[in-house]
């Protein structure tokens, strides 16, 4: 039992080659602009679909991370800028998710691609990418004083809240290696076949 979970976290990762659809994608300029263009809007409608659609809305707002995660692993520059064109387009649509997405859902896109892109084996993927939402959501919480876990959280800094944090940022970071190592996948074979 031992060696299947140790094989499942320090197996390596498919490793992007020059040959596959989204470096394909990154390599020709107007590809990569419309790409990376609509990828942001994508991010946009679904992160402040919390805004427009209350209570349904909150359970599509989470996918915003997987156009960011996908166009970081076309490259990190295209990454960042998708991230910060959804910035840019939730300032017009939706102020009030300003405060969330840069530090949350975008900033873990962002992390899972790089890392994803980079590390050898899910724990290093896992890992990383659990500090940058971690980091994100103690910045929110402490630094800002939003209530993004809510108002039953204590805004001051507790031990315990930062630990439960860090253990949902694993968790959940975990959850978005799979979704999106599975993603690429499916979107390589598909784009292959066209």
């Amino acid at each position: 039992m031992r060696e299947p979970f140790l094989n499942y976290w320090a197996k390596s990762l498919p490793q992007m080659e020059s040959g596959s659809p989204l470096a394909r994608v990154g390599a020709n300029q107007t590809k990569s602009i419309v790409t990376i263009a609509f990828l942001s809007a994508i991010t946009a409608l679904f992160q402040s679909a919390g805004g427009f659609l209350p209570g349904s809305g909150y359970l599509i707002s989470p996918l915003s991370t997987a156009p960011i995660v996908l166009a970081t692993l076309i490259s990190f520059r295209s990454g960042l800028t998708a991230y910060t064109l959804s910035i840019l387009l939730l300032l017009l649509i939706q102020p009030s998710e300003l405060i969330i997405f840069p530090f949350t859902t975008g900033l873990l896109g962002l992390g899972l691609g790089f890392f994803i892109a980079r590390s050898k084996n899910r724990i290093e993927v896992v890992l990383f990418s659990a500090i940058a939402l971690w980091a994100g959501i103690t910045l929110v919480l402490h630094a800002f004083r939003f209530p993004l876990l809510g108002t039953s959280v204590a805004m001051n800094f507790r031990i315990d809240t930062t630990a439960y944090v860090f253990l949902f940022s694993l968790l959940y970071s975990w959850m978005w290696t799979e979704i999106s190592l599975r993603l690429a996948a499916k979107l390589g074979k598909s784009v292959q076949g066209l």
